[in-house]
């Protein structure tokens, strides 16, 4: 073993420790590889930097924009309403349904983003049916990562595969190659789930019924602890807060007030006004606040800042229900809020909405939640304008809206572009099956068709590309290329030779299978695809074997990330609201994961031959 390939292996060993351990953002890791590599003489600037010009990288970011204008024009949203209309009360039904639609949504767009946008409908049926939530979650999410395995541009790791076997000369996989693969695994998984789904939970529900009923404010209410904060006070002539900004006011900071709406008379009625921290109030306005500090003395707040106490009755927030919206949200797993607070946020400044809530571990703190940091796996409650709530699982992708209460509207009406963007992502399909237009070529095509058809805007198509996973893979491709000059895919291959070398080329796909799925568990799957694809074809060389089976296997194991809750983000998403422990993915993932090794082992030989 030479020095270069020590210094290589040293540097992988560095970065799947600091994926592990997340204290290091993963984009951040990937530009530290490509500089330590270059500053190191181990590759040229030309071939550090070789990811950026590598098609499929711009393929991905395409995808992710048509993704999401399938997620802005309401077509994923239309697809979950009727979801629930074809289940009706049946759990059965739901569950097959919902696996069924999320792994074909999935094989197009973003399976994170599916997985985000069926968390509230499936919230929403599992009260409905008073069945536990976590009956379906993991299925949920199952079927976001078996969606990975339908299409080739599905996830990313397909597309890294296809890459290599582009780069080493070879014919790449077709647009369906993976499907049948993938059909075979979905139908397992959805009879796997059927079997399992008792040993998720299933009868350990609430003790009454009523906690599986669709909420009401009332109940938000009473389960966050907020009974008795709410107050109406109306702002009397020659008070100082007229024409004063809410955010110069510091109401929080001097008496616990959080200002969450205020009424103001236009063409003779009262109509309910969206606060956010640069509003001005005005004489006459009545203040909807949320008084989060109970020591606080209300009498002298009042005298203070020449405030009138108005009846608030207990029905108010049910009667303003049309303009005043509320709803449970929590943060994605890729969130760079984690652990800042509402204030640091800036959130309702940011997004218009207040945060009057906080659980954590289900359970609802008291008192003022502004200066506690939000942790993974909380879920909090916020109060505002119904648009800027449903908006809210859109803007910067850093929040999941769980939960909505009965007072919101059932009707959810799509857009007029829906479809076009349908119309957008056949054409894309049809181009990359005739095989005349490259893959990144016919993506772009279809975006650009988007944009005419405003399914999209360019703001909204530059924030839709997840640019932390476009770097990753940018940065880790280097690795591969340090790997094959320095001999250490030569050194890892000839020790799976040794292992399983002897026993054909079924058992170093056995093998082969298990070190990705080992892998996987501490790095992401794209990265795992990018090492792992060139130890596959340099695996298959040494046996004289054709590359397609030992490329495919590494394909299919990358989206097997079934076994860990940090596996994939697609997990680490249903965690919360499904109330999972570690231990349940463990006990129902690892079963489930050998079953698609030997589906993968007994298939691919079958539509690769050796």
């Amino acid at each position: 073993m030479n020095g270069e390939l020590i210094w290589v292996l040293s540097l992988l060993l560095i970065a799947i420790i600091l994926f592990a351990t997340g204290k290091v953002r993963m984009d951040a890791v990937a530009l530290f590889v490509i500089v330590a590599f270059v500053l190191s003489g181990t590759l040229t600037l030309p071939e550090a930097f070789s990811g950026f010009s590598d098609p499929n990288v711009i393929l991905i970011a395409a995808l992710f924009i048509i993704g999401d204008g399938l997620v802005r024009t309401g077509v994923a949203t239309i697809m979950g309403s009727w979801l629930v209309n074809v289940a009706g009360s049946s759990e059965t039904k739901m569950l097959i349904y919902l696996m069924v639609t999320v792994a074909g949504l999935g094989a197009f767009m973003s399976s994170t983003g599916v997985v985000a946008i069926f968390i509230p409908v499936v919230l929403s049926v599992s009260m409905r049916m008073q069945v536990s939530p976590s009956r379906l979650m993991m299925p949920l999410s199952f079927a976001g990562l078996i969606s990975g395995m339908m299409t080739l541009v599905a996830t990313p790791p397909n597309l890294v595969v296809n890459s290599e076997l582009i780069r080493e000369g070879l014919e790449g996989f077709s647009f369906f190659s993976v499907t049948p693969l993938g059909l075979v695994i979905l139908v397992m998984g959805v009879v796997y789930m059927l079997l399992t789904r008792f040993a998720l939970k299933g009868e350990k529900q609430d003790k009454t019924k009523e906690g599986w009923k669709r909420r009401t404010f009332r109940d938000l209410i009473k389960e966050y602890r907020l009974t008795g904060r709410a107050r109406r006070l109306a702002i009397r002539p020659g008070s100082p807060m007229i024409g004063q900004r809410l955010d110069d006011l510091k109401l929080r900071e001097r008496y616990g007030a959080n200002v969450i709406g205020v009424e103001r008379w236009r063409r003779f009625r009262r109509v309910i006004v969206n606060v956010n921290g640069v509003s001005e109030f005005r004489a006459r306005d009545v203040l909807l606040i949320d008084m989060s500090t109970a020591d606080v003395d209300l009498r002298e707040f009042c005298s203070e800042q020449l405030l009138e106490p108005m009846v608030l009755r207990g029905e108010y927030f049910s009667d303003q229900a049309l303009d005043v919206g509320m709803a449970e949200v929590s943060l994605i797993p890729e969130s760079e809020l984690l652990g800042k607070t509402v204030r640091e946020i800036g959130f309702r400044t940011r997004y218009g909405l207040n945060v009057v809530g906080l659980k954590r571990d289900g359970v609802a703190m008291e008192g003022a939640v502004v200066d506690e940091p939000l942790l993974l796996g909380d879920i909090f409650l916020v109060v505002g304008n119904w648009k800027l709530i449903s908006q809210l699982g859109q803007k910067g992708r850093d929040f999941v809206v769980l939960n909505m209460p009965v007072e919101e509207s059932d009707a959810s009406p799509a857009h007029s572009q829906a479809p076009h963007a349908i119309f957008c992502l056949v054409l894309m399909v049809a181009l990359m099956l005739t095989d005349e237009i490259p893959n990144p070529v016919a993506a772009i095509i279809a975006c650009l068709l988007m944009g005419k058809f405003r399914c999209i805007d360019a703001e909204s198509a530059y924030k839709a590309i997840h640019w932390p996973s476009i770097i990753l893979i940018v940065g880790m491709m280097p690795f591969a290329l340090a790997l094959q000059k320095t001999g250490g895919v030569d050194l890892i291959v000839k020790g799976l030779m040794d292992v399983g070398g002897g026993y054909g080329p079924y058992m170093m796909m056995v093998c082969l299978f298990i070190m990705c799925a080992s892998i996987g568990l501490f790095i992401s799957n794209t990265a795992t695809a990018v090492l792992m694809a060139p130890i596959a074809l340099a695996m298959a060389k040494s046996m004289g074997v054709s590359p397609y089976p030992f490329a495919m296997m590494v394909a299919m194991a990358a989206s097997a990330a079934f076994m860990t809750p940090v596996s994939s983000p697609v997990n680490t998403l249903v965690l919360g609201p499904g109330n999972y422990k570690f231990s349940d993915f463990v006990k129902i993932g690892v079963p489930f994961t050998v079953l698609v090794m030997v589906v993968c082992v007994v298939l691919i030989p079958v539509l690769f031959p050796f």
